[in-house]
């Protein structure tokens, strides 16, 4: 591992890299930049932190996975949901949701009501799978979580998930109707994305602690539907021999238990480029 050349890459690129944390064995080996002061965009990253919420939720029987999405909606949203539509949807499970496997979303919901937009969206074949990459799941998946719990799901994340994690003062985002988002919005720090990696890199535990269950971290990062990537789980990413959090503008977190290594990044870099990523394979691995 060449750390300092990774880093001495990223200056002379001038690449936009806010932060980047190392850590072998779960203990933190290299830092550079800003990993602790200031809370980031993570974007898509949102997603991996609401799988651990739903996997909780799943793990205390609170939700399950293959009822439809309809099951979790709000009453005042079912019935607005015209007659054809309910149908479509009634077959889709949040399974579905969490897998990315339903074509026909758009990228992310709009206007003054993301329910309205959501369920106005045309699925064309509800019961064919196939990787379809989309806010709307996610968001979906946080409405169905706030209505399984009975409870806010920003409130839910930072009791079960983040304090517990000694992550302190993450920010949120919010529909027009005052749900979680779910798909992105929120704000770290690179070390606070870093212990989200650590949980999943122990399967579960922190510090000893069970947070989530092993069962639930090894189906949620295996490949469940497959893309060109190469899989994805429950709103988590394969990667090579692991798997990865991935937020839009090359926010990362790398986990790979086989090589003993979690990997975060947080990154404002906007070009479709890979040169970070392919800088960090070559000097990291």
């Amino acid at each position: 591992m060449d750390f300092e050349s990774f880093t001495e890459e990223i200056t002379e690129n001038r690449w936009k890299v806010h932060g980047v944390e190392v850590y072998r064995g779960g203990e933190r080996i290299h830092s550079f930049g800003d990993t602790v002061q200031t809370k980031y965009p993570i974007y898509s990253a949102t997603k991996t932190i609401l799988s651990v919420a739903l996997g909780i939720a799943h793990d205390r029987g609170k939700i399950d996975f293959e009822k439809s999405i309809l099951f979790y909606m709000p009453e005042e949203v079912l019935r607005a949901i015209p007659d054809g539509q309910r149908e479509v949807f009634g077959k889709l499970s949040l399974h579905r949701m969490m897998t990315m496997s339903v074509d026909g979303f758009p990228f992310r919901p709009e206007g003054d009501s993301y329910f309205r937009f959501s369920f106005a969206c045309e699925i064309k074949e509800p019961e064919k799978k196939s990787f379809h990459y989309s806010n709307i799941p996610a968001y979906l998946s946080g409405v169905a979580l706030a209505n399984a719990l009975g409870e806010d799901v920003c409130a839910f994340i930072t009791r079960e998930i983040l304090e517990p994690l000694d992550i302190n003062g993450a920010e949120f985002s919010r529909c027009p109707d005052g749900y979680f988002y779910g798909a992105s919005g929120m704000k770290m720090s690179v070390h606070d994305l870093s212990q989200i990696g650590l949980l999943l890199y122990e399967k579960g535990s922190y510090k000893g602690k069970r947070i989530v269950s092993k069962e639930y971290v090894e189906k949620a990062t295996s490949p469940l539907q497959m893309n060109k990537e190469g899989g994805y789980g429950y709103f988590i990413w394969k990667y090579q021999d692991g798997f990865s959090i991935n937020g839009k503008w090359n926010q990362r977190c790398y986990i790979l238990p086989e090589r003993d290594l979690v990997i975060t990044y947080l990154s404002d870099i906007r070009e479709d480029s890979e040169s970070l990523r392919q800088s960090m394979e070559r000097n990291l691995f």
